[in-house]
């Protein structure tokens, strides 16, 4: 299980750790468990709302999946927030935005457990990537705390300011999924 680490120069936070799984699915999708361990009543985690598309969740605490496949310099970014909501983006290359994913709406259920939040999300991927390759990926979060501050996490971080989009962050190597028995 990949241990997310705060970036050096984020602020203290009230987080004791946050780990991360990430698994292929056969069908090309992926399953995703963030634990956020900590004081929970000084994290500004939003509440529930309907799981819709929304833009700049980034602003506030959610967690993120970064996805590379090595045949090429395009990556995909999920971005799911504890209130359900979620974002999905491709991008050709570096920062170079794409036209964003056509996938369905990622399944994510939230539960509080004695200090810790757990967020387990269902996502699909487009079809063009592709399934019987390794892919790499970067898992990561931002955490807001009650009075605005937000800290930066990830499984690694390049040289520098934050930055999850940089190749230097994907690091956590996904192999083709196993075959489901017949």
């Amino acid at each position: 299980m990949p241990l997310l680490r705060r970036h050096p120069d984020s602020p203290e936070a009230p987080v004791d750790a946050i780990d991360a799984t990430v698994a292929r699915r056969p069908d090309g999708g992926l399953d995703v468990r963030f634990t956020l361990s900590g004081d929970l009543s000084a994290l500004a985690i939003p509440g529930p709302a309907s799981p819709a598309r929304r833009d700049e969740l980034w602003r506030r605490t959610c967690f993120e999946v970064f996805l590379h496949a090595p045949a090429g310099r395009g990556y995909l970014e999920f971005n799911l927030a504890p209130s359900g909501a979620w974002a999905a983006y491709a991008f050709a290359g570096y920062r170079e935005r794409a036209a964003d994913p056509d996938i369905d709406t990622p399944a994510i259920a939230v539960e509080r457990q004695d200090g810790a939040l757990v967020l387990d999300a269902r996502l699909d991927t487009p079809a063009d990537l592709p399934v019987d390759q390794p892919w790499r990926a970067s898992l990561t979060a931002v955490i807001e705390t009650a009075d605005g501050r937000l800290s930066y996490w990830a499984v690694a971080h390049p040289p520098g300011r934050p930055d999850f989009h940089h190749a230097d962050g994907f690091v956590v190597d996904l192999p083709p999924p196993t075959p489901e028995a017949a």
